[in-house]
């Protein structure tokens, strides 16, 4: 990489961390335009995979009620592992540009409406009914575009979980996916030893961006807290088409 690449990654990741740490989300959906802009997609996806790993894990330690979210959600967590095969294959056979911008024009309409009061509401006990079939969307929309929020997160927030909980359960699913998109990308020849460096060497300002962004929760209300969580959202959506308009 040329040293200006160097320093867009760099700062890119740092951006989606500190958002990361805000939102307690959407570091590899934040970061994506940005790289796939840079580097182009297939570049961009194994940049993501380490420090999204990282930065997960870094919200989890200090979210808690791991097991809790764990017992809850291991239906939505498992049936993502096949989607993601799905995706993986379809990313080595297709062009991702249109699937990738009707993705951010999902992401802006669903934060329309949720911004203007329209929420979508399930009952707890429905959990388990929807759990599989949107495990394996998002696992397949994953694979193919490398972002991991949809259809999971606003499943997520319709089930009106509280603050810690939903991040915990968020990042459980955003690690499980990013595991298994680093073997598929080193299948693929993608994940290289000399990205794996570059991701590696990236992990300080993925820290240093997460920790000044929990900061920030920590200091927000429940509402303002939503509100975060579906503007990032809308901005990633726009970034998505953005990226591959």
């Amino acid at each position: 990489m040329e040293p200006l690449q160097l320093l867009i990654v760099a700062g890119t990741y740092f951006f989606a961390a500190c958002l990361k740490g805000v939102t307690g989300l959407g570091f590899s959906t934040t970061a994506l335009p940005f790289l796939v802009m840079a580097l182009g997609l297939k570049a961009a996806l194994p940049l993501l995979v380490i420090p999204s790993v990282a930065s997960n894990v870094i919200v989890m330690r200090t979210a808690g009620q791991f097991r809790p979210s764990l017992r809850q959600f291991w239906l939505l967590y498992v049936s993502a592992v096949p989607g993601l095969l799905i995706g993986l294959s379809l990313l080595s056979r297709l062009d991702p540009r249109r699937s990738t911008a009707v993705l951010g024009g999902v992401l802006l309409l669903y934060c329309t409406v949720a911004l203007a009061g329209r929420d979508m509401k399930i009952a707890s006990h429905r959990v388990r009914t929807y759990s599989a079939p949107i495990g394996l969307t998002n696992g397949i929309i994953n694979g193919l575009t490398g972002s991991q929020v949809m259809p999971v997160l606003p499943f997520l927030m319709s089930l009106d979980l509280e603050r810690d909980r939903f991040v915990q359960a968020a990042n459980i699913f955003f690690t499980g996916s990013s595991i298994v998109m680093a073997a598929g990308l080193v299948t693929l020849g993608l994940l290289t030893p000399a990205v794996a460096a570059i991701s590696l060497a990236g992990l300080l300002p993925v820290f240093l961006g997460v920790k000044a962004g929990t900061k920030i929760r920590r200091s927000l209300s429940p509402r303002a807290f939503r509100i975060a969580v579906l503007v990032m959202l809308a901005a990633c959506g726009a970034g998505l088409i953005a990226g591959w308009s």
